[in-house]
């Protein structure tokens, strides 16, 4: 299944059904009189967040909802029937933007949550309602109430605890493999990941994380270079980044900064999350590069750095677990 994160679509919700003109004439009833009903009120356009969709596909071939029309009054004072609201499920992550793609309209960021976006109008009122003592015999009725229309924007920010962040051919699909179940497209050449991976690490029965493997990131990313940093939305959500640099390619002080740099461009608070910096490819150095590249990533982002291997997991253990602390730490932050 091809992954979708942004979809426009179209919703209308429906219009409210209108009010009817009608009178009483019974035999053997003395006095008559209005009893037109009421019209029925339009569907509303509803969004709900659902655990089993994990894309935007769908709305790739279906851009429009329009929700039905409330039936119209009838005689004997009857109410027209009301609308069945169109309720559209999408992924839990899902933000909706008006069509600005500025301003935000919802999040749908819980499983099972639920949004009406836009109401069904209300139903128009039949000439009982407009009865009084003055005017026994109304001949007026109201038409319904129309629904309302927008395009919105539809994007997708998964919901992971911890997010993948480097250069391309940093190693960040492999780690996802040997970490998760995850199978992502693995090889020699840059950008092989073209869209966010996911994949569940298990340290044990009651410790597991999600881990989001985005695409990854050149200098100029914010500017469009490469596949750009439309894929960085996945981790705004994240407890914590992981930065893993390759240090078989060399300037690995480099590397660091030119994403530090490009999170910084992009905002939403990424630069200021949580960071672990990662030396991967520790089988491809020598041990006193290792040492050397080390002590200048630790100079660079004055923090720990944890030195791994993806292909042969050495360090793995090690920054599973500081990984764990960190997203622990960052959820007590956020109940607090």
């Amino acid at each position: 299944m091809k992954f979708l994160d942004q979809a426009k679509i179209y919703c209308r919700s429906g219009d409210g059904g209108n009010g009817v003109i009608a009178f009483r004439r019974e035999r053997f009833i003395e006095f008559g009189g209005p009893d037109g009903g009421n019209g029925g009120k339009g569907g509303d356009i509803i969004f709900e967040a659902v655990q089993n969709l994990n894309t935007l596909i769908d709305f790739r071939y279906v851009q429009h909802f329009r929700g039905a029309k409330g039936g119209n009054g009838s005689g004997a004072d009857m109410t027209g029937r009301g609308a069945e609201d169109v309720v559209i499920k999408v992924p839990v992550g899902t933000q909706i933007f008006d069509d600005d793609r500025e301003t935000m309209l919802a999040d749908l960021d819980v499983p099972g949550k639920r949004v009406t976006l836009l109401r069904g109008g209300d139903g128009g009122h039949g000439n009982a309602h407009f009865k009084s003592s003055t005017n026994r015999a109304p001949r007026r009725a109201d038409p319904g109430w129309p629904g309302e229309e927008r395009w919105v924007w539809l994007r997708l920010k998964l919901i992971a605890d911890a997010g993948l962040v480097g250069l391309p051919n940093a190693g960040k699909s492999t780690l996802l493999s040997v970490v998760s179940a995850a199978k992502p497209k693995i090889a020699d050449y840059p950008f092989t990941t073209l869209h966010p991976q996911l994949g569940v690490v298990r340290l044990s029965m009651t410790q597991e994380f999600v881990v989001a493997d985005i695409p990854g990131l050149i200098e100029g990313a914010h500017e469009g270079a490469g596949l750009g940093d439309r894929f960085l939305g996945h981790v705004e959500r994240c407890a914590v980044l992981l930065h893993l640099i390759d240090g078989a390619a060399g300037n690995v002080v480099k590397a660091y900064r030119t994403i530090r740099e490009e999170l910084a461009e992009y905002g939403g608070g990424l630069a200021d999350k949580p960071e672990i910096v990662v030396l991967n490819k520790a089988d491809a150095m020598t041990p006193r590069e290792i040492s050397a590249r080390r002590a200048a990533l630790r100079k660079a982002s004055n923090a720990p750095v944890y030195v791994i291997s993806g292909v042969t997991r050495d360090g793995l253990p090690t920054l599973l677990n500081a990984t764990w602390a960190a997203i622990q730490a960052g959820r007590t932050a956020n109940a607090a």
